[in-house]
């Protein structure tokens, strides 16, 4: 079946998207208003993107005639936490989807602790496992409701409990217990049936055909 893109109206293309690019990370972004007022969404249209410099990317989605706090925060500041979410942290973060005015603290809704970063105004949250505390290095505003950001990763906060080897910065990710969005309104996925695959190396790759792949499940 071929879908135009260019044609479909806007809310079936957002349904071929979610329901296909899975899973999908969630960026739980902690971000302030120049009020000072913090406020806390997750985004799936999320990942990272380089090492050098360490950068990550989210499509921030918008609702109709206004930026969502989170964007308004974000390119008014320029400072934004990314927290990753853990499967005990689901349901606190399901709260912070709220569409509550931008008056309210999504944190405290959901009984979560703010907890400060080291470089930049938003803090962090607490009970997450992982957060990165972010200046945006570019930003782009590609239609009337969307926005992307990218942004510089200034710090890394990582719990001590999934620390494995501190100096050579080993970490323990299954522990992580990280969930990734899915398909549809409500669905999510544990990270924990999983596969390996060694990478092939040219040196060693055979020269009379390739190999057949290993189609076992």
């Amino acid at each position: 079946m071929l879908f135009n893109m260019e044609t479909l109206e806007a809310q079936n293309r957002y349904k071929i998207l979610t329901a296909t690019v899975t899973p999908r990370p969630i960026a739980w972004v902690t971000t302030m208003s120049e009020d000072g007022i913090v406020n806390a969404a997750p985004y799936s249209f999320f990942n990272a993107l380089g090492n050098e410099p360490p950068t990550l990317a989210i499509g921030l989605l918008s609702a109709p005639g206004r930026f969502k706090d989170t964007a308004a925060n974000i390119l008014a500041t320029g400072e934004f936490v990314v927290n990753l979410v853990s499967e005990a942290n689901a349901a606190a973060m399901n709260i912070t989807c709220i569409d509550a005015p931008p008056e309210v603290d999504e944190l405290a809704l959901a009984g979560l602790t703010a907890a400060p970063s080291d470089s930049i105004r938003p803090p962090r949250i607490k009970e997450s496992p992982v957060s990165f505390e972010c200046k945006v290095l570019s930003s782009l505003v590609t239609g009337p409701r969307q926005t992307a950001v990218i942004g510089r990763i200034l710090r890394a906060h990582v719990d001590d409990a999934v620390i494995l080897d501190k100096e050579r910065c080993h970490i323990d990710t299954p522990a992580l217990h990280l969930i990734g969005r899915m398909h549809g309104s409500g669905w999510y996925a544990r990270c924990t049936d999983l596969f390996q695959l060694d990478r092939p190396t040219w040196a060693e790759w055979p020269r009379n055909g390739a190999p057949q792949a290993d189609r076992t499940p």
